[in-house]
């Protein structure tokens, strides 16, 4: 049941999904994979939309680095867990949604046990490991992830459902380590982020609703500079390790070793 309280802090969009989509909001479950700067305004508009039970996981302290790009945290926050901040954050603007903390990193022997509990997988994580991590226990467990990346003025979004495509459709193997800078390295204007993180929370919410066309089987480009945005089809690749016709992957891997970091 919806409160009545929950009917006028909600009345804006209930006027455009029913009190049927709503109701399918608060009995949903997301969890968003870092609280950086994709999983920051992702997190704070699924909180804001009254998704009922919102999984954070991360293991990361908040640096003055991140401050420029990371909204959900402050100067305050400085040297404390991220998942602590988040949680402060979120509870303080809607008190009606479940916040669920890991303040653990996303691993091979966890990622399964963890997933499974979810109904939409927002993927924010800044590094290839992690990528394909949740990327095939997505696959795995028939999970939508809603998969972004930002570097520099560019990012990208695009939903990987269950059937694929999936991520290694896209990336069939990781790039060499030392050929694609980091944010660390490379930097990143603060908006392309948040435009990513937007936009991943938009792709849950209609994923969710029931809210058609999304972003499967699109991968959908932005560039903040001239604030242009292009598409890419997407095609299932049948010879995919995970998600092809005779798939050779039936289980989690060590994804350090995968993307070269061992």
């Amino acid at each position: 049941m919806i409160s009545n309280t929950e009917l006028e802090r909600y009345s804006r969009q209930i006027l455009l999904i029913g009190g049927r989509g709503q109701r399918a909001l608060k009995r949903a479950s997301v969890l968003v994979v870092g609280l950086g700067g994709l999983g920051s305004p992702a997190a704070l508009y699924l909180a804001a939309a009254g998704v009922g039970r919102l999984g954070l996981i991360d293991s990361e302290t908040v640096e003055l680095s991140n401050l420029h790009r990371q909204i959900l945290h402050a100067t305050p926050d400085l040297g404390g867990s991220k998942i602590e901040s988040a949680c402060e954050k979120l509870k303080a603007l809607n008190p009606h949604v479940e916040l669920i903390a890991h303040p653990e990193r996303l691993t091979s022997q966890n990622a399964l046990t963890i997933l499974k509990d979810y109904d939409v997988i927002v993927d924010g994580s800044d590094n290839f490991p992690t990528r394909y991590l949740v990327n095939d226990a997505c696959v795995l467990l028939q999970k939508p992830n809603v998969h972004g990346s930002v570097l520099g003025f560019e990012g990208q979004v695009t939903v990987f459902a269950p059937g694929g495509p999936c991520y290694r459709c896209l990336y069939e193997k990781p790039p060499t380590p030392g050929t694609v800078a980091s944010c660390a390295e490379a930097g990143v204007f603060p908006t392309i982020a948040g435009l990513v993180g937007l936009l991943q929370a938009n792709e849950a919410l209609k994923l969710i609703v029931g809210i058609e066309p999304t972003l499967t089987g699109r991968l959908l480009l932005i560039e903040a500079r001239a604030l242009s945005f292009s598409e890419i089809a997407l095609q299932r690749n049948p010879e995919c390790a995970i998600c092809g016709e005779h798939p050779i992957l039936t289980e989690l891997i060590d994804y350090e070793e995968f993307c070269g970091r061992r």
